[in-house]
């Protein structure tokens, strides 16, 4: 069908756009030396990241929750042993019973990784997999700077030790992330930010070898500030998830690491209203589009802007009335990961025309 025909509001992919963006942070991870492994938080689909991975370079998948780790693995993402296509880390704690036992279960059917920051935590995940019969390997999360996760630098060697004498446990390396510093306006900021991150880098894998432990893996980074992490030296992989659709908020920041990428990502909208001289109204509101980091921009018009974002509803200004009942708009998200988590399927469109649809795999999956 044509793209004017697609019922709004609704999650478009721009396919030029995304095969653009995979090719351009293929050639990024590989002229750094570094494997690239992509965030599906990001779009929650197991068809993009099965592109990711085919097409895009990636060795694996990131998820911040096991239940999208489980919906991937349902969706086939685990395409056959020891393929690559069945890396799947959780890039994030896992605590409690319930989940470490289901984290547990799926180590079964994937090559599972997860981070920990405490050693009741190596304990929990040692026991469940004892349970069920499986293998994980487990990376200890410093903490950077953003203070949410991690250990601090100097407790990196405890925590591997405790992971390396745990029974069904592998140690897997280090997890260094700042999501803080993926959206700093100023380089110097940026700079300052990333400078802090290596150093606690630097001091976790000091400690790792004086308590003579090799580490084999250093992973983090993001499409904000992956430049800083594949020049440091310390790291062997990357964690970049917005690259492949960029979003209003990463483009209005800028810095060296967005500019290679298109839009990709866009919320295609029908104006609805113009009965209010020198405004419109679009069906596309807080339920079509995350807006806390901002109101979406209007792809391609100077003439008109979103600026009143209600439930069902967003308010253009239309200063010159050149909006029509009927016209569609494409719509660049403030924050593309929670955008998708709102819909049901991405739609692709090349040339004017839909030409494939994917579903939304982990949409919801939130525990």
């Amino acid at each position: 069908m044509a793209e004017a025909d697609v019922q709004t509001p609704a999650l478009i992919v721009d396919l030029d756009a995304f095969d653009h963006n995979l090719k351009v942070m293929r050639g990024i991870a590989a002229a750094s030396g570094l494997r690239l492994r992509v965030h599906s938080k990001t779009h929650k689909s197991a068809d993009i990241a099965q592109a990711q991975m085919s097409r895009g370079g990636a060795v694996g998948i990131c998820c911040q929750k096991v239940s999208e780790a489980e919906a991937m693995v349902r969706a086939g993402l685990h395409a056959g042993p020891h393929t690559g296509l069945r890396d799947i880390m959780v890039s994030n704690q896992v605590r409690g019973a319930a989940r470490v036992a289901r984290l547990a279960k799926l180590a079964g059917q994937a090559d599972m990784s997860v981070c920990v920051d405490d050693v009741e935590g190596v304990a929990e995940l040692s026991r469940a997999c004892h349970s069920a019969g499986t293998q994980l390997t487990v990376l200890v999360e410093i903490e950077v700077g953003q203070k949410r996760c991690g250990v601090q630098p100097h407790d990196a060697a405890r925590l591997a030790g405790a992971i390396l004498a745990a029974p069904n446990l592998h140690f897997g390396g280090l997890q260094a992330y700042n999501g803080a510093a993926q959206h700093q306006t100023l380089e110097t900021e940026r700079a300052e930010m990333m400078g802090n991150v290596t150093a606690a880098v630097r001091e976790a894998l000091a400690a790792l070898t004086t308590a003579g432990i090799h580490c084999p893996c250093v992973t983090g980074a993001g499409s904000g500030s992956y430049p800083a992490e594949a020049s440091s030296g310390l790291y062997t992989e990357l964690q970049c998830g917005s690259y492949i659709f960029m979003d209003a908020d990463y483009r209005a920041r800028g810095g060296p690491g967005v500019e290679p990428f298109r839009h990709a990502l866009f919320v295609l909208s029908e104006v609805m209203s113009t009965a209010v001289p020198g405004r419109a109204t679009c069906d596309a509101g807080l339920k079509s589009m995350s807006m806390e980091s901002g109101v979406p921009t209007v792809w391609g018009r100077t003439d008109v802007s979103y600026d009143q974002p209600s439930d069902e509803h967003g308010g253009l200004a239309d200063p010159l009335n050149m909006l029509r009942v009927g016209d569609q708009l494409r719509l660049v998200p403030g924050h593309c990961d929670p955008t998708c988590n709102l819909h049901d399927w991405h739609v692709g469109i090349r040339d004017g025309r839909v030409e494939c649809l994917w579903p939304v795999t982990a949409r919801g999956k939130l525990w």
